[in-house]
C-alpha cells in the first residue's frame, strides 16, 4: 500500500489572518491526486512563521513559512511541491522557538486536525478521564491538589482547593463554567487551545465536572472568536457521538453535557460573577462577594469556574507520570505556563515554558528582540491592567511570587513589548481610558473614578511638575484599588503606579 502524502495547512485565526485560507483554496484546487491528503491542522504557536505549511512524506514532516508568498500562479500540485522544496523546508521541532519550550499542555497543538478524535485518543487522550473514573472523585481532586496546579487566569488560586470546595457542597445540582472570555490584549492561549486542541478542554471539563459532581457545563466564549466557536460546536458533537459527553459516559453512571454560550463583547464579563450574570441571561454586571461561586454560583448552585488553560492542564496531571509537570518550579509557580509574546517583537507567538524563565530569555531567546530593531523601553505583563517593567528589569523572573513582589501579576501570561518610541504617559492614560470604556458601571469608583483619572493624567501630560495633580492621582488610585467591586477597577491603578515608579519623570517629574 502506497503511503499517503500529507499537506498540512493551518486553520487557525492568526494563520488565516495572514493568508492560510487563501493558500488552502489554491492548493486544494490544483490537487487532483488521490494519494495526496490535505489536512487543516492547528498552529504550532510560532505566529511569526504563519502561514506555515508542512508536507509529510515517507514519515518525514517538514514545513515552510509562506508569509507574503503568492501561489496563485501555480497550475499543478507538482508545481507546488517544486516551489515547496525550493524554499528550504525544515522540521519545526528543530527550531529553538519550539525546541526550548516545555510543551506539556500544548503537546498536540499543531500536529493534526484538531477534530480528529482518533488522533486525540492515540496521544493519551481520554486516558485521564478513565483514570478519574477508576479512582473516584475525591482521589481525583487529591491528585490535582498534589500537582500544585493554580489557576492560569490571574489570581493563581489553587485549583484543587477550589474543586474541593465545590465537591463539599451538599447539593443535588452543580455546575461547571469555563471562562473562555479571553479579553486581555496580547493573550491568545485560550484561543489556541480551542482552535488547535478542543478535546483537551472538553476532557479537562469532563474530569473536573466528575470530580466535583457537576452535571452541566458551560463554555462562555467571547464573540470575537468565531473560528473557536465553530471548532467547539463540532468537537462537542463529536465527543457526544463517541460517548464522551451525555448520559452514562463510557459506560459509567456519570452524566455531563456542555453548552456553548457566546458573550456580547463585554470585557468585564471575563470577571467570574459578571460572566455568571451573562450566562443566566442578564446584563453582565459584577456581583458582590460573598457568597463565593463555589458555594452559590450559577442559578444559585455550587459552581466550579476555571479558564480554558487551567481546565486543559488537568488531563496531563492524571497520567501515570506527572513528574514532568509537578516537579517544575516551586511554591505557587509550579508546572508550565503559556506565555504569549506580542507587541514590538520580531518573533511573536505562544511559548509554554517553566515559570522561572526571565523576561530577557523570553524576549531575546524566543522573541529575537524588537521588530523595529530599536532598544526595548518597556514590557507590560498581565494584560491591559498589568504592570510595566523597564528595560533595566529584564532579569525579572516570571514567577507568580516575583511579580507579586513588584505589585503585579502573571495574569493570563500576556507579554507586550514596546521599544523606545513608546510614550509612557499615553500608556498611563490608556489604562484609565480602558476602564472608562469597559467598566460595567455598577460601582462608583470604577465608573466615575476612571473618567477623573483620564482628566488628571491629561493635565499631568501638560504640567508634569503639578504636585497637586500628582497627589490627586495617588489618592484616586488608592480609592479605585480599595473600594472597587471587582478587579476591573481594583487593578486599573497597577500600570499607572508602575509607570510612576519604574519610569521616573515620564509621567510625573519629581
Amino acid at each position: 500500500m502506497t503511503e499517503v502524502t500529507k499537506i498540512f495547512i493551518p486553520n487557525e485565526t492568526s494563520a488565516n489572518s495572514v493568508g492560510a485560507n487563501l493558500l488552502h483554496q489554491i492548493i486544494k484546487k490544483i490537487n487532483n491526486d488521490e494519494g495526496i491528503k490535505i489536512i487543516r491542522n492547528g498552529s504550532w504557536g510560532a505566529f511569526w512563521l504563519e502561514p506555515f505549511i508542512e508536507i509529510e512524506k515517507d514519515g518525514i514532516r517538514q514545513g515552510v513559512s509562506y508569509r507574503n508568498i503568492d501561489l496563485s500562479h501555480l497550475n499543478t500540485i507538482e508545481e507546488f511541491f517544486l516551489d515547496f522544496e525550493s524554499r528550504n523546508p525544515f522540521d519545526i521541532n528543530d527550531i529553538d522557538f519550539i525546541k526550548k519550550q516545555n510543551r506539556i499542555v500544548f503537546s498536540r497543538i499543531g500536529n493534526e486536525d484538531p477534530l480528529n478524535i482518533e488522533y486525540y485518543k492515540n496521544t493519551n487522550g481520554y486516558q485521564s478521564l478513565s483514570t478519574a473514573f477508576e479512582i473516584g472523585p475525591q482521589e481525583t481532586i487529591n491528585l490535582i491538589k498534589e500537582s500544585g496546579l493554580t489557576g492560569r487566569g490571574g489570581a493563581a488560586f489553587p485549583t484543587g482547593i477550589k474543586m474541593q470546595t465545590v465537591f463539599d457542597q451538599d447539593s443535588s445540582l452543580k455546575y461547571l463554567a469555563c471562562n473562555a472570555d479571553e479579553g486581555d490584549g496580547g493573550t491568545f492561549s485560550d484561543r489556541l487551545i480551542m482552535e488547535s486542541d478542543p478535546f483537551a478542554l472538553i476532557e479537562g471539563m469532563t474530569i473536573a465536572a466528575y470530580a466535583v459532581g457537576a452535571s452541566k457545563g458551560y463554555i462562555y466564549l467571547r464573540s470575537e472568536y468565531p473560528l473557536a466557536k465553530d471548532y467547539l460546536l463540532k468537537a462537542i458533537n463529536i465527543a457526544s457521538d463517541n460517548h464522551y459527553l451525555g448520559n452514562n459516559i463510557q459506560g459509567s453512571d456519570f452524566n455531563f453535557e456542555i453548552e456553548l454560550r457566546i458573550g456580547a463583547g463585554s470585557y468585564v464579563c471575563g470577571e467570574e460573577t459578571a460572566m455568571m450574570e451573562s450566562i443566566e441571561g442578564r446584563r453582565g454586571l459584577v456581583r458582590s462577594k460573598p457568597p463565593l461561586p463555589a458555594i452559590t454560583g450559577l442559578f444559585k448552585k455550587p459552581t466550579l469556574i476555571n479558564n480554558v488553560v487551567t481546565l486543559a492542564t488537568i488531563p496531563p496531571l492524571l497520567l501515570k507520570d506527572q513528574s514532568n509537570f509537578s516537579k517544575i518550579g516551586s511554591n505557587k509557580s509550579v508546572g508550565t505556563m503559556p506565555f504569549q509574546l506580542s507587541g514590538n517583537i520580531k518573533n511573536g507567538g505562544l511559548i509554554e515554558t517553566k515559570f522561572d524563565i526571565t523576561l530577557n530569555e523570553i524576549v531575546e531567546d524566543f522573541g529575537s528582540g524588537t521588530q523595529s530593531g530599536d532598544p526595548i523601553h518597556a514590557i507590560q505583563i498581565g494584560g491591559p491592567l498589568g504592570i510595566y517593567l523597564s528595560s533595566s528589569m529584564l532579569n525579572t523572573s516570571l514567577t507568580i511570587e516575583s511579580l507579586q513582589e513588584l505589585k503585579g501579576s502573571v495574569g493570563h501570561g500576556g507579554i507586550i513589548v514596546f521599544d523606545n518610541s513608546v510614550n509612557m504617559a499615553e500608556q498611563a492614560k490608556f489604562a484609565m481610558e480602558f476602564c472608562v470604556k469597559e467598566s460595567c458601571g455598577k460601582c462608583t469608583p470604577c465608573r466615575i473614578g476612571s473618567v477623573r483619572g483620564v482628566e488628571i493624567i491629561e493635565r499631568l501630560q501638560k504640567h508634569k511638575t503639578s504636585k497637586e495633580d500628582a497627589i490627586l492621582l495617588h489618592d484616586l488610585c488608592e480609592t479605585l484599588e480599595s473600594t472597587s467591586l471587582c478587579a476591573m477597577g481594583g487593578m486599573t491603578p497597577n500600570p499607572i503606579r508602575s509607570i510612576i515608579k519604574f519610569f521616573p519623570n515620564e509621567l510625573i517629574e519629581k
